[in-house]
C-alpha cells in the first residue's frame, strides 16, 4: 500500500452498519482517527464488536504507524461526528429521503471543504446532492463488501460534483491502499453491481430451467472463470485468449459465437418458485459446511490473495 494521505487523517462516518463499520475499522488501520455515529439501537456496541472482529485480518495485511483501535470515537449524533473531520464516509439506508436527511445534518457541521462520499451502492449521487448547501464537494465512493478486504472503490460526480472533488477522492482513496475507479456516466447500479447483475441474471436463469445445480453452477465460477477474473478483468483475458493475435483475433474469430449466446441468454422473474428453488440450493449445497467457518477460510484466501498480488507486482 502507499502512503497515507497525511493531509486527510480525520475521517468521520455517518452510518455504522457493516460496511460502515468495515471502513472505520480500514480507516483505523491505516493509522487516521475515527468519529462515527449512528442513531440505531445498540449502534455504539455493535460497531466496536465488528471493528474488534475485523482487525485481525487488518493486521495480517499489516497496519500502518499510528494503527489503533483507540481512535475510534462514537458520537452522540451526526454533527458531533462531522465536526473537524476532514473525510466523511457516509453510509445510510438506500433512501433518498434518509440521505438527504443525513446530507443536511453533515452540512450543518461540516467545514465546507469537506468531502462527503456516499457508500450507496445503487442511488445516483446527483440526486443524492439535491438540495445540498455545497454540492460540488460531494461525490460517491461506493466500496466493495467488505470495504477493509477489497480494494475496489467506485467514484462517481454528481451533476454539480465539481472536478477537483472527484480527483481528491481518487487520489485519497489511492493513497490509502484502495483500487479506485472512475465512473464517468452516472448509471443506477454503477459498474461492478451491473456486472454481478448480469452474471446472476442468467444463474438464475440455468438454474430455474433445471440446467445445472445452484452448487455446481457456483463451482463454474469459483474453479472456472472466478479464478481469472481476480487476477485481470474481463478484457484482458479475453485478449490473452486470443493468443499471439490478442483481442483482435478474439474478437474476429470468437466474436459472432458470443453474439449467438447473447441472444439465447435468458431470463427468469424471480417468483416465488424460482426463489425456493435457489434457497433449497443454497442450503443444500451449504449442508456440510459450517457457515461461519466458511466464511473465515474465504477471508483468509482472500488476504493470501491479495498479499500475492502485491507481491507480484502491479496488475492492471
Amino acid at each position: 500500500m502507499n502512503k497515507t494521505h497525511s493531509s486527510l487523517n480525520r475521517i468521520a462516518i455517518v452510518g455504522c452498519g457493516v460496511i460502515g463499520a468495515s471502513w472505520a475499522a480500514y480507516f483505523l488501520a491505516q493509522g487516521m482517527s475515527v468519529m462515527a455515529s449512528d442513531p440505531g439501537e445498540n449502534a455504539e456496541s455493535e460497531l466496536y464488536r465488528l471493528v474488534q472482529s475485523f482487525w485481525p485480518a487488518l493486521q495480517q495485511q499489516g497496519l500502518k504507524p499510528g494503527a489503533s483501535l483507540d481512535k475510534l470515537t462514537f458520537a452522540k449524533n451526526i454533527q458531533e461526528a462531522v465536526r473537524g473531520a476532514q473525510f466523511v464516509q457516509e453510509n445510510g439506508p438506500e433512501r433518498l429521503d434518509i440521505k438527504h436527511a443525513i446530507i443536511a445534518e453533515i452540512e450543518a457541521a461540516a467545514d465546507p471543504a469537506t468531502l462527503i462520499a456516499s457508500s450507496s451502492s445503487g442511488l445516483l449521487i446527483s440526486q443524492i446532492q439535491q438540495g445540498a448547501m455545497h454540492p460540488e464537494r460531494i461525490v460517491l465512493g461506493h466500496p466493495f463488501n467488505p470495504p477493509h478486504l477489497i480494494p475496489l472503490v467506485e467514484v462517481v460526480g454528481g451533476e454539480q460534483t465539481s472536478p477537483d472533488t472527484v480527483q481528491r477522492a481518487m487520489d485519497f482513496y489511492r493513497d490509502i491502499g484502495k483500487k479506485p475507479i472512475h465512473i464517468q456516466v452516472e448509471i443506477a447500479g454503477h459498474v461492478a453491481n451491473r456486472l454481478q447483475a448480469a452474471l446472476w441474471k442468467e444463474a438464475v436463469y440455468l438454474v430455474d430451467q433445471g440446467v445445472v445445480s445452484v452448487a455446481d453452477l457456483d463451482v463454474a465460477i469459483s474453479h472456472g472463470p472466478g479464478l481469472r477474473w481476480a487476477l485481470l478483468g474481463p478484457f484482458l483475458n479475453l485478449h490473452f485468449s486470443g493468443g499471439v493475435g490478442g483481442i483482435e483475433h478474439f474478437l474476429e474469430h470468437l466474436g459472432p459465437p458470443i453474439e449467438d449466446w447473447w441472444a439465447d441468454l435468458g431470463h427468469a422473474p424471480l417468483t416465488a418458485r424460482t426463489q425456493e428453488k435457489i434457497v433449497e440450493g443454497v442450503r443444500e449445497e451449504l449442508t456440510s459446511y459450517d457457515e461461519a467457518a466458511l466464511l473465515k477460510k474465504r477471508d483468509t484466501l482472500l488476504i493470501a490473495l491479495l498479499d500475492a498480488k502485491k507481491q507480484v507486482g502491479d496488475l492492471p
